[in-house]
């Protein structure tokens, strides 16, 4: 049985620095149509720095849209969209919000954060062979960084207290694929 909806039309209702959102018709399996509402973003990437130790390096930031802090690994938003080297975002968020620059870059995919509305793709990268440089926040971000043992960043995935979604999928993935 196919599936798929196939889009008879589409009305950009909003468009921001960062999101794009349309309002569609779309031609559901059956024939009849629905209103779908999208919002485009160009993606981005998250990066799990692990040192020798298997300490890794987390940021506290406040999320204004659910109005609390967050711990959560660094990350951002493709500044390029698509057609950005997701590699080249993900050593830029990791070199801007905690100072850190790695020699070993492990692509572990993407995620995507809420295929439901959103088109959003998050990269996921493991960082080893780190070493220390100086933080360059963007103007507009305030975050404190934060480290913690691997085994506790697991531990606070697993209860719950850490509830990013590209955190806890990159942090699954990273203990899965290195067994820690």
């Amino acid at each position: 049985m196919d599936l798929s909806e196939k889009m008879v039309s589409s009305q950009t209702i909003f468009e921001g620095k960062i999101i794009k959102v349309t309002l569609d018709q779309a031609q559901l399996p059956n024939g009849d149509l629905a209103a779908r509402e999208v919002v485009y973003h160009p993606g981005g990437v998250a990066v799990l720095a692990l040192d020798e130790d298997n300490t890794v390096y987390l940021v506290n930031q406040y999320r204004y849209p659910i109005q609390q802090l967050l711990l959560e690994l660094p990350a951002g938003k493709l500044d390029h969209g698509a057609e950005e080297d997701v590699l080249l975002g993900a050593k830029r968020e990791l070199s801007e919000e905690t100072g850190l620059e790695a020699s070993q870059w492990t692509y572990l995919g993407y995620t995507l954060a809420s295929p439901g509305f959103c088109d959003e793709a998050l990269h996921m990268y493991l960082a080893r062979g780190l070493t220390r440089k100086g933080q360059h926040l963007d103007e507009d971000e305030f975050l404190d960084v934060v480290t913690m043992p691997f085994d506790q960043l697991v531990k606070q995935v697993m209860d719950g207290t850490i509830t990013d979604g590209k955190t806890v999928s990159t942090t699954l993935k990273v203990k899965v694929l290195l067994g820690l």
